[in-house]
């Protein structure tokens, strides 16, 4: 029983996150699982199985609100479902106690990826803001997201919502519309993929229900978080998590002793607490020369910039 409550609070949590980032529900519930003891290909399946309620939900929202771009999503995510499929093919070909540690490497350099996303500096908009991204682009970037989302158990909001931002050609409210509705057909495609190579008996129904459940739950909760939370600082808290997490797994996988454990913790920490230090203290240093500015004072250049 203690268990079953636990694998609802997973959902609960990784539904406020996501809710409140715009991302990284599958890379948090995957992280978990795997934690839990789950088996990588089990933890992908049952995630990627809950996703198809909140996606859905998700993409039907996004498209009532003029979030979505049409364009995008055919030529981003179509390639996004065959790459899950095959994502999901390929981590069910291999046994638990070899895919754990690759699984975890994946969600650490994913974990390290949202961290620093959301330490980095916010960008404007783009020279040539409006011209529509190439289909030579979309297309490749949804066949690798949707293959590391399947097998990494996430990854096709953290990749693809950061790259079409980059381009600098979309609105925000519609990159992120058109990730979330595309998403949906990623997540079937996946489940696809793993009820091909898993069968449905060896799936935990009880878990997918648990998780979409928890996710239901959360929803209108993380709607008041985004309030109560600035997305930065609930984005370096993730991230730092999910790197612990992973660290945690990889260190259990290779045998490593409890007092290099602790050491590898403990670097994790300082390196994640200084990084966040200094951006923060850039980020007040360069709002601070722009008050100055706007009153007409002269301030020296800060330090670092």
């Amino acid at each position: 029983m203690r268990k079953l409550v636990l694998f609802g609070m997973v959902g609960v949590l990784a539904q406020l996150i996501d809710g409140a980032l715009g991302m990284a529900y599958g890379l948090t519930s995957t992280t978990m699982l795997v934690a839990m003891g789950t088996a990588p290909a089990l933890a992908s399946a049952t995630v990627h199985l809950a996703e198809l309620g909140t996606t859905a939900v998700s993409g039907v929202s996004h498209w009532r609100f003029g979030n979505v771009d049409w364009r995008t999503v055919r030529l981003m995510t179509f390639p996004g479902a065959v790459g899950a499929f095959l994502g999901a093919v390929v981590l069910s070909s291999i046994s638990g106690d070899t895919a754990k540690p690759w699984v975890a490497a994946i969600l650490s350099v994913l974990g390290v990826y949202v961290l620093f996303r959301f330490l980095g500096r916010a960008r404007g908009p783009r020279p040539g803001s409006g011209r529509p991204l190439p289909s030579g682009l979309l297309a490749p970037l949804g066949l690798g997201a949707g293959f590391l989302d399947a097998v990494g158990g996430g990854g096709w909001g953290p990749v693809g919502t950061p790259t079409l931002l980059a381009s600098g050609r979309m609105e925000p409210r519609k990159v992120i519309g058109s990730v979330d509705t595309g998403e949906f057909l990623v997540a079937l495609g996946a489940s696809l993929g793993f009820l091909v190579s898993l069968s449905w008996r060896q799936v935990p129904l009880s878990l997918v229900l648990l998780l979409l459940a928890g996710g239901l739950v959360a929803a209108p909760l993380a709607a008041w978080l985004v309030k109560r939370l600035a997305p930065r600082k609930l984005g370096v808290i993730v991230g730092a998590a999910i790197l612990l997490t992973n660290a945690r797994t990889l260190a259990s996988t290779f045998g490593v002793e409890g007092a290099w454990r602790a050491t590898l913790y403990l670097s994790i920490v300082t390196v994640v607490g200084a990084v966040a230090a200094w951006r923060l203290t850039q980020s007040r240093q360069r709002r601070r020369a722009m008050a100055d500015l706007a009153a007409g004072q002269h301030v020296p250049e800060p330090v670092g910039a």
